[in-house]
């Protein structure tokens, strides 16, 4: 499987959201969890569940713990946390998007049901007679699907094109520069697409020397995530600040997406 496939499949696994009546049954290794563990939706079709019953029953060695506003869950192989409020999951080192925020209700953190299941090693499925059934696997997550220098280049380009703009507007930034991996028209990685001369230099922080700055934080993490599955911006190969610029070639040749923050999105 080549580069391109690879982020088409993840960008794949991670838009996909369970139907309704997926929050009627959740089971564990064909074990009903019902009462404060039951699933439920809130925002967009996003299946939501308690963390540390559905982690306790994933991975019965799990402690989770809560600290200073942050959920833990600790196991032979894995270290989760989960803030309420926050975008994201990190484990072992990755981030994992949560884009209708982690939940704190009645005192339970909630959390999407498949990137939680991604995070713990397990498989996830559902039927209309079983619901939401999730499967023990390893334990623990896969490794990343990117490579250090994917990381390193897509956090300084999104820290340099986007540094002072909100989290969403970083992804966008990142999901370009992945859809051009993935489109025949650019290069085939994203080290070649930054750099990429073919018609010119396409990011303003090559010419001017900013994409070799250390990135934000945040940046770091928009590009862990977007990595990850992360989306923004659809199917956007530009994106520009239009009061930034005296060239509007983009705005004039291609389709308009939409606006986050200063840019503009078009395909």
């Amino acid at each position: 499987m080549n580069f391109k496939q690879t982020i088409a499949g993840v960008a794949l696994a991670a838009a996909l959201v369970l139907p309704a009546s997926a929050a009627d049954v959740l089971s564990v290794n064909g074990r009903d969890l019902w009462g404060p563990a039951q699933a439920r939706l809130v925002e967009g079709g996003t299946t939501y569940v308690s963390l540390r019953t559905v982690a306790q029953a994933l991975s019965p060695d799990a402690v989770v713990t809560w600290e200073d506003g942050t959920a833990w869950v600790r196991g032979e192989g894995v270290e989760l946390s989960a803030r309420p409020g926050d975008q994201w999951m990190t484990v072992n080192g990755r981030a994992l998007y949560v884009p209708y925020q982690v939940r704190l209700e009645d005192g339970r953190t909630l959390v999407p049901v498949r990137p939680l299941a991604q995070a713990l090693g397990a498989g996830v499925g559902w039927s209309q007679a079983a619901g939401v059934t999730l499967t023990p696997g390893a334990g623990r997550p896969g490794p990343a699907p990117y490579t250090e220098e994917d990381l390193y280049w897509m956090s300084r380009i999104i820290s340099a094109e986007s540094r002072g703009e909100p989290l969403l507007g970083k992804l966008a930034v990142g999901t370009v520069v992945l859809n051009r991996v993935a489109s025949d028209e650019f290069p085939d990685t994203i080290h070649d697409v930054i750099f990429d001369r073919k018609w010119g230099v396409q990011f303003t922080p090559v010419a001017n020397g900013t994409v070799y700055l250390e990135p934000t934080a945040e940046s770091v993490l928009a590009a862990k995530l977007v990595l990850d599955g992360a989306r923004a911006a659809g199917d956007s190969l530009y994106f520009l600040a239009p009061e930034l610029t005296d060239d509007h070639w983009i705005m004039e040749n291609q389709s308009y997406v939409t606006t986050i923050g200063c840019h503009w999105f078009y395909r």
